[in-house]
């Protein structure tokens, strides 16, 4: 926290924030997260992109991303989001948390401004995900709580594209900035690391509360589709009594129609001695899942047709095949109904069926 704000950030990256109040010994605390970092000029927080200037807190990524990428919307991942899409991603640099195994490290813990190699505008972003034909935009890599201005001003400007815009995020925020980011999205998936604070202070130098609190404010307070992710990694959030607490939850406080992925753990950045996640314990933790009462488990991150694949909770008919991210059989009508039985299926579909993106994934540049 004591490193001054890097030079290398152009100033047309620097824009003022709302969500800061002055302390009384002079200094300036971020209210934007829990960590309520409290900073002197030239100081920046844990997340290194939010900075104390000009006795402000001040953005300091605003209009720049580590890379764009147009991905399949399974990938975020989300199953009941305008499946078979195309979604336009892109992140920034930096991170609220600081998690052991992050596997997209070299994007969330980025520390040189020149990783943010592609400028764009709001309005540009929003531009070409409809010319691309990308039915929505995602902040993903490293969390949009932290370039939580800049995320806002791209979902605006989709809004008047007919883009939809997705948060994927560990839902490490404070109230008030929350209520605001989620009057923008449309569907958000929430990184559940795991179901004790042991875990969250030792793993990922966090508590577990305030995402508990995001996830219910997201599911009481908004109109925006969720969907959860738990990545297990072995022996440390794994176990039958973590998994069975956490689907109980999710279940009681969230309900039961909400899709939950438990995903593999692939060694990376600081957990490099742990194995990776057997299928096993996947499937496993989906059917702890599905015994306690929730109708939308899949497993994440191996190939499990079965564990991806949409079932209709009524009468136990496969409404979507997946085999990774390609789709096959389309089992719902145009009002997202069962075919044979005429069951709701929780989400937001397309009423001409699914998308053709496919498993493709395309890296492009934009420019401005």
């Amino acid at each position: 926290m004591g490193d001054p704000t890097p030079s290398l950030a152009p100033p047309e990256s620097i824009v003022p924030t709302r969500y800061w109040h002055r302390l009384e010994d002079g200094r300036i605390q971020c209210d934007m997260c829990p960590r309520l970092c409290k900073l002197r000029s030239g100081q920046r927080g844990l997340c290194f992109v939010r900075a104390c200037r000009d006795d402000q807190v001040v953005l300091t990524t605003y209009g720049r991303a580590s890379g764009f990428c147009v991905d399949p919307i399974e990938k975020k991942p989300l199953n009941h989001f305008l499946p078979g899409t195309a979604v336009l991603s892109f992140g920034t640099a930096g991170c609220n948390l600081a998690c052991r195994f992050c596997q997209n490290w070299d994007i969330s813990k980025s520390r040189e401004y020149d990783t943010l190699t592609d400028p764009a505008s709001p309005e540009t972003i929003a531009g070409r995900a409809a010319e691309l034909g990308c039915r929505s935009v995602a902040f993903t890599y490293n969390d949009p709580v932290v370039f939580h201005e800049f995320a806002i001003d791209v979902a605006r400007a989709c809004a008047t594209t007919g883009v939809k815009a997705v948060a994927v995020t560990a839902g490490y925020v404070m109230p008030e900035p929350r209520t605001e980011f989620y009057t923008y999205m449309d569907a958000v998936n929430v990184d559940l690391k795991g179901f004790t604070d042991e875990f969250y202070r030792k793993a990922c130098i966090g508590h577990l509360d305030p995402v508990l609190e995001t996830l219910e404010y997201i599911h009481n307070e908004t109109d925006v589709w969720l969907e959860v992710t738990t990545l297990l990694i072995p022996g440390l959030n794994d176990t039958l009594e973590d998994i069975d607490r956490l689907t109980c939850w999710v279940v009681e406080r969230l309900g039961p129609e909400v899709p939950l992925h438990f995903t593999a753990f692939h060694p990376a950045f600081k957990m490099l001695d742990r194995p990776p996640t057997q299928p096993g314990a996947l499937t496993m933790a989906r059917g702890i899942g599905l015994g306690n009462g929730l109708r939308h488990v899949y497993t994440g991150n191996v190939h499990d047709p079965a564990g991806q694949a949409t079932y209709c909770h009524e009468c136990g008919v496969e409404l979507i095949q997946r085999d990774g991210y390609r789709l096959g059989r389309w089992g719902l009508d145009e009002a997202g109904r069962c075919l044979e039985c005429g069951t709701l299926c929780p989400g937001m579909f397309d009423p001409d069926g699914p998308g053709n993106w496919g498993a493709r994934r395309l890296p492009i540049r934009l420019a401005g």
